[in-house]
Parts: structure tokens; sequence; C-alpha cells
């Protein structure tokens, strides 16, 4: 932040007590004449010492629920004039010149229902707090605009910060809605676990979005720049049974999608349930969401970035499982090594191995190099392993290890074999052939006969020739390292003549 930090009051320093409180007879609110006046004319100095005359909308909002302010509510948030009706314009990042940034302090010295920091990056920053106190924090000193606010009838005072600076610091992961979050909401949509978008472009203030994968990209592009979004699995088409769910006291946020197909929100608490049984009347869908973070479950949330990719938004989105996942596989790479338990073996064969509260999996030809029947024979429910990550999927959220990577492949060595006759077991028997085991241990290394390598002549079933158990010469013809196999024959084991 600019490190010349200004606090300008209209309430005199000599009328505060011991503990820095004002006991003046001053009033909070707005005069909407001289007083405010003068507040305008002296950050537009602050502004003219800094050397700037346009600013950046940052972090704005509007009323929601209740209104606390002490002015009377204000059509439109005291906005009306400066903006469209649907507030293009006014969101996180907007450029204004300082005359429209000046009736935007206006509007919040009157308390009209609409905020906002006002800032140039690292140089200037406008602040207005409660009860007509003002922060001006500049990368220069304004002595003469320290001057000319004294001039005008005001109190400024230097600070070491404001009390109003952005925390930079909140606890969470801010997920930005990169390609890798369009991706993984179209991969949702296609399997109908997400069905609707809320845009939030204000705090308090939100635009809802039906989503199918024939409408994603034109609903992308009119999102306002920097919001926040939330997506969330489809409303239930039982509007009656979610009006009968309503909780029997506190807010709750209602949403709804109307017969034409529009979709949108209101508060309302157990006193206005008539009247929103009756605004809702025709509804399509709804549902109903607790106000409470930890009691509504959005799918995965994300905050748009600028054009050029970089997340300036600095409100953070609600944690998800699926937020949790992203911000945890983000630290995962194609072949790095982790340690994880093993905690569950699949009916199908697929291990599933905790890797630090993320669930990776072992597919079976990943397990090892050697044969085995089962995945129960390689590892053990409850058995620490360490594995190579193979692949990380952001849009499914899966993490594929393989164990048999940090294993020694036994199979390079049998290259130097290749024309050589060695004494297997026949393993297994299958309508074209014979596998036979030809490394000395009970998971060694196997090669396949085929038929036509068993013996002269026309033979049509393997056992017609050996039995598995049976002890039998084969040569080594090929070793395929790329796909693993090894191909055998009984047939050319002997010299000519020598069967």
């Amino acid at each position: 932040m600019p490190p010349f930090v200004y606090r300008i009051t209209k309430y005199d320093p000599a009328d505060r007590d011991e503990h820095g409180s004002y006991i003046g007879t001053e009033g909070s609110t707005s005069d909407h004449g001289p007083v405010e006046a003068a507040y305008l004319q002296a950050i537009a100095a602050f502004a003219e010492d800094t050397g700037i005359d346009r600013l950046a909308i940052r972090e704005p909002g509007i009323s929601g629920l209740a209104h606390f302010g002490l002015e009377p509510s204000v059509d439109g948030h005291g906005l009306a004039g400066l903006f469209p009706p649907n507030l293009s314009g006014f969101h996180d990042g907007a450029e204004v010149s300082l005359s429209l940034g000046l009736e935007l302090v206006r509007v919040m010295l009157r308390d009209n229902g609409a905020w906002c920091r006002l800032e140039v990056e690292d140089r200037f920053v406008v602040q207005v707090g409660w009860d007509q106190y003002v922060y001006v924090s500049s990368d220069k000193p304004c002595e003469r605009a320290f001057a000319r606010t004294l001039a005008l009838g005001l109190f400024p005072e230097r600070l070491e910060a404001s009390p109003y600076d952005a925390d930079f610091d909140e606890p969470g992961v801010q997920r930005p809605a990169d390609e890798d979050f369009w991706a993984r909401l179209r991969w949702s949509i296609a399997m109908r676990q997400a069905a609707i978008l809320e845009e939030g472009y204000l705090h308090n203030a939100s635009r809802w979005h039906r989503l199918t994968d024939g409408n994603l990209a034109a609903a992308r592009a009119r999102l306002t720049p920097r919001a926040q979004l939330t997506v969330w699995p489809d409303l239930s088409t039982d509007v009656d049974a979610v009006l009968a769910s309503l909780p029997d006291e506190g807010p709750v946020e209602f949403v709804w999608e109307d017969e034409n197909g529009a979709i949108s929100s209101t508060m309302a608490d157990e006193s206005e349930y008539r009247e929103l049984a009756a605004q809702v009347a025709g509804a399509r869908a709804a549902m109903a969401l607790s106000l409470a973070l930890d009691e509504r479950h959005p799918l995965f949330t994300a905050v748009l970035p600028d054009s050029d990719g970089v997340l300036r938004a600095r409100w953070r989105t609600e944690p998800t499982p699926s937020d949790w996942n992203w911000a945890f596989l983000k630290t995962l790479h194609r072949g790095q090594i982790c340690t994880g338990t093993v905690t569950e073996i699949a009916s199908f064969g697929v291990t599933f191995v905790d890797i630090g509260g993320f669930t990776a999996m072992i597919n079976i030809p990943e397990l090892s190099w050697r044969r085995f029947d089962h995945p129960s024979d390689v590892v053990a429910v409850g058995q620490e392993i360490s594995a190579e990550i193979l692949d990380v999927d952001l849009v499914r959220e899966r993490v594929a290890l393989s164990l048999k990577a940090l294993q020694e492949d036994p199979m390079p060595p049998f290259v130097q074999q290749v024309g050589q006759t060695v004494t297997g077991v026949v393993t297994k028997l299958v309508p074209f052939g014979a596998f036979v085991r030809i490394e000395d241990r009970e998971d060694g290394l196997e090669g396949m006969v085929h038929l036509t390598e068993l013996t002269e002549g026309q033979v049509d079933r393997p056992e017609d020739v050996v039995q598995v158990g049976d002890s039998l010469p084969v040569k080594i013809l090929e070793v395929d390292l790329p796909r693993h196999r090894i191909t055998l024959s009984h047939l050319q084991a002997f010299a000519p003549g020598e069967r």
C-alpha cells in the first residue's frame, strides 16, 4: 500500500476523550452541502498532489438484505445517473475518471447503499469509512493537499495505516477461472453434475445462468470482469417441496427459474414465506440456500482473471472439496514420486491410495512388472507405498499412479537370450497356445508358445500336446520390450532330427 496515509474528518480532534472517541456535537450524517463539498475538494487536492486523474474501482458492493446506514435507503443504491440500470461499468478493476470517482465518494459519504475502494495501484487509494471518516493514501507526501484540507475546515491527520486496507493474507484458496476451470465445468455439464452458474458481479449481487454444453461459451462471454463464479447442481423441479423445506426461522437465499427460463434469487425469512410463495408461483424449479458458508454446498468456485490471465480480484471463493482438490493437484506433476496409504482394492481391480487427503488410483497394469492373480497379491489395505505419478487430470480430478515405474523391469536382460533354448514350466493353456514361465521364481516372466510352435503338424488344442505343470524346452524367438511380450517356440527348441 502507498506509504503516506491521511485520515480526513470533519471532527475537531479537540473533541475527543482519552480513548480517542469523538464526544463533540457534530452529526455523523452527510450534510449534502458545504462539508460534503469540502471532503470532495480535499480528495481532489490529494489526487492532484499525487499526479493522478483516473482511478480504478476495487471491491465494489451494494447493500444486501438489510440497510445499516444512517441515511435513508436510496433506489439504485445511489448509482443512478452514474452507471446504467444493470450497473455495467461498476465492477472490480473498472477505470473511471477522477470526477466520477468523486461522485462515488459522494455516494459513500451519503451511505446510499453502494461502496468501493478507489485506487491507482501502489500510488493512490481512497477509502470511505463509517461516520464520515475518509482515508487517503499516496506514494508521495502531500503537504499542499494537507494544507488545503485544513483551509477547507476539515481535520487531516497522518497515520501509519488505514484500518480499511485490503487484507492480502486472507486464508483460503483463490481459484482462477482459467482454461482448466472451464474444461472442468464443461465436463461436469456433460456428466450432468453442473447446471447453474452464479455470477457474483458485486458484493451482495448475483446473476444466475442455466448452463448447457451449447450455451457455455456465450454465457462465459457475458460475464462481468473479475466476477466470482459459483457452480451449482441443477434446481429441483419440485418447487412445492423446496418451499416446504424452508427453515422455521432465519433468512435463506431462495433461487428459482420462472416460466420463461429466467433465474432469480431473493433473501427471505419466515415472516416473508407467504409472499415468497406468491412471488414464485408458476416457477419451473427452485432451490433454497443457507446463508452460512459451511451449509452451502456448491460444486466448485472460481474468480475471473483479467484478459492477460492474471488474477487481480481480491475476494475469496467459497471453499469446496473440488477447490481443495484443484489446489492440491496444482502441486503435482508427471514423474513426481509420492507416498501414500492404500485405502481400498476395488472389486474391478483398481487400487486406491490416499496421497495427502486426495485419493489417487493405480490400475492393474501399473502394479507390477510381474504376473499376479489379484492386486492383493501386490499391495494390502493400510500399506504405505511410494509410487510415480503418471498423470494429473484437472478436469476429472484424477491422479494415476504407478508402482512398477519404481521397480526394475526384469525383461531387458532376456533380450540377450534371444535365440537360446531354455526349459520352462507350462503355467496356462489358452485356445491359441500355452504360456510358459522361463524365469526360475514363482512370479517369473512368462512367454507365449503359439499352437503352430508347439509341435509339427496340425493341432487344434494345446492340451493335446502339453498340460499345465509340464516342463517344456523352448527357444526364445523374440523379446518385445514396448509391449512387454516374449515369444517362444517348443518346435524350434530342437535341432533338425532331434524330435
